[in-house]
Parts: structure tokens; C-alpha cells; sequence
């Protein structure tokens, strides 16, 4: 049996004259966690909307669980659950209420699970309290909670630690990561706060003005992400080979600069430059150095500053 939760292909959207999405071919697997990453604008909502159902394709389609037909896409619709934007919750209900009206609309009541979700996202406690009391973490994981109803395979989640307090951020990575490894459900998540999402996710799509620039697994970009020595020499070519033929090492990786980034030998930098130095190597410049995920997406994208 596949474990492909959702294909689109050819996924475009217009708006007027402009173009939100621009032939997004995407697969997403069952139980991975999705971090989407692009600037303001770049289409990241639009994409949710699409898949979610909440809006047309201009061209292109969405398949969801495998389906190949227009009546199997809605029944598959049903195993979507999607926070996107704000949660709708209603501020004068408790969390319970506001669940309870959420089975409701889905035409699923059901005390049990309700109490399971609440239990589920750490509010089974909150009582009568209302939800206008609630702090921003509690909404956000009231909301999510009300995204599981249905018991949904295929989670959306657009910005859910949008200002929250650092106590609020871990609430929700925890729950994201209990949602995956325990309830093996596939997850997509939005969001600005790369550090964040780099805790959390699994893999990672990045989109840049509408196009899906890369998607790329954690452990792909730790790879290309890891601790190196930066080295700048007046002959680089003088440099590498002095790397290769006396520190006997070819992980290293000369740069458009000219810089060399030597991924060996972090815990021997003396001796690196000693080696160098008896070769009759200059070296104008030597640090330590490591690429960050959001300094990764930049360089995905062609820019030099995060938006």
C-alpha cells in the first residue's frame, strides 16, 4: 500500500494578474512532518488553500490518498484538517464548547472524543473557563485540537506558533511531534520562525515566488549545513592540493569566492594551520563557521536577506 498522502501536479493559481503558484509538483508522505518555508507572499497560504479545497486551481490538480476521481477527491477532503490563519474559535465558549460545536458542524458529536482531544492537546483541566481568558498557546492548541476532528490523516497548519511565548512554542512543537510519532499523521506547517521549524520538521519545501524551489529531508540539509573551517588563501588551487596530498582529505569544498570549506579536522584547527604553513601556503582567513537553515534558504533562492 502507498504511503503517499498528497500530489499535486501542475498546481497553479491566479489572482487577477498575478500568479500565486506557478506548476507546484509536491509529494507528501505519511507521517513526515513538512516545514514550509518562503517569504511573505511567496505563496505558502495560497498552496494550503488549494490543497485544503478552499479555492480553485487556476490549473493543475491536487490528488489526495490516491484518488483519481472527482467524487473520491471530496470524500478524501474529509481526512483534511487545516488551521489556517486564525482558529475559529468562539470566545465566549469554553474549550469543551467550542469543540463540542465543532463535532457538531461536522456532523460527528461525540463526547468521547471530545475529552480524547482535549486530553490530547493538555486542556481536559480548563473547565468552564472561556476561551476569551485562554492564553494565545491555549488558542493555538484549541485550535489545532478542533483541526482533529474526524481524526484527519493530513494536518495544515499556517504559522501556529505566530506570536506565541517561548513556553507556548514548546507546548506546540511538542504536540506536533506527539501528533506524528504516536498518531503517524502527515503533517504541513507554515511558518517565519525558522529555528523553530527546524526543530520540528522532518523535511523541508521551499517556495520562492510561487515556484517550489526544493524540498529537502533534515537529515539532507545537516549535511549540507554542517560545521566547517572557512579558509581563504591567496592561491586556492595551491590550498586544496595541500589538503588532499598532506592532511589527506577530500571533503572540502572550494566556493565561487575562492573560499575553501574543510569539513574535516574542526577539533584540529593548529594543526591544519601548521600543515598549511610548512607548505608555504598563505592564509589570509581562518574561522569556524556553520550554515543555518535560514542562511541555507537564502542561498536556495538567490537572496542575502530573510523577509
Amino acid at each position: 500500500m502507498s504511503n503517499m498522502v498528497l500530489e499535486t501536479r501542475d498546481l497553479s493559481k491566479e489572482y487577477k494578474s498575478q500568479r500565486a503558484l506557478k506548476h507546484v509538483n509536491l509529494r507528501l508522505r505519511q507521517g513526515k512532518i513538512y516545514g514550509l518555508i518562503g517569504k511573505n507572499g511567496a505563496g505558502k497560504t495560497t498552496l494550503m488553500r488549494m490543497i485544503a479545497g478552499l479555492g480553485f486551481p487556476t490549473q493543475g490538480s491536487v490528488l489526495l490518498f490516491g484518488t483519481k476521481s472527482r467524487s473520491e477527491l471530496e470524500a478524501a477532503g474529509k481526512r483534511i484538517g487545516s488551521l489556517i490563519e486564525a482558529p475559529a474559535l468562539v470566545a465566549g465558549m469554553s474549550a469543551k464548547e467550542n469543540l463540542h460545536l465543532q463535532c457538531l458542524m461536522k456532523g460527528m458529536p461525540d463526547y468521547k472524543i471530545e475529552n480524547e482531544l482535549l486530553e490530547l492537546v493538555g486542556l481536559k483541566d480548563t473547565g468552564k473557563k472561556k476561551v476569551k481568558n485562554f492564553s494565545l498557546g491555549m488558542r493555538q492548541r484549541l485550535g489545532i485540537a478542533a483541526t482533529l476532528v474526524g481524526n484527519p490523516d493530513l494536518l495544515m497548519l499556517d504559522e501556529p506558533i505566530n506570536g506565541l511565548d517561548p513556553a507556548g512554542i514548546i507546548e506546540i512543537r511538542n504536540l506536533i511531534k506527539k501528533l506524528s510519532a504516536f498518531e503517524n499523521k502527515t503533517i504541513l506547517i507554515s511558518s517565519h520562525n525558522l529555528p523553530e521549524l527546524y526543530q520540528v520538521a522532518t523535511d523541508f519545501i521551499m517556495i520562492h515566488e510561487g515556484e517550489i524551489r526544493e524540498v529537502i529531508s533534515h537529515e539532507e540539509l545537516d549535511d549540507r549545513c554542517k560545521c566547517y573551517i572557512s579558509l581563504e588563501a591567496v592561491n586556492a588551487n595551491q590550498l586544496a592540493a595541500v589538503l588532499e596530498e598532506k592532511l589527506h582529505t577530500e571533503n572540502f569544498q572550494v566556493m565561487p569566492d575562492s573560499s575553501v570549506r574543510l569539513f574535516d579536522f574542526l577539533d584540529e584547527r593548529e594543526r591544519v594551520g601548521r600543515v598549511l604553513h610548512e607548505n608555504d601556503v598563505i592564509i589570509t582567513e581562518m574561522s569556524v563557521c556553520e550554515t543555518s537553515l535560514e542562511e541555507y534558504f537564502m542561498r536556495v533562492i538567490g537572496g542575502k536577506k530573510h523577509a
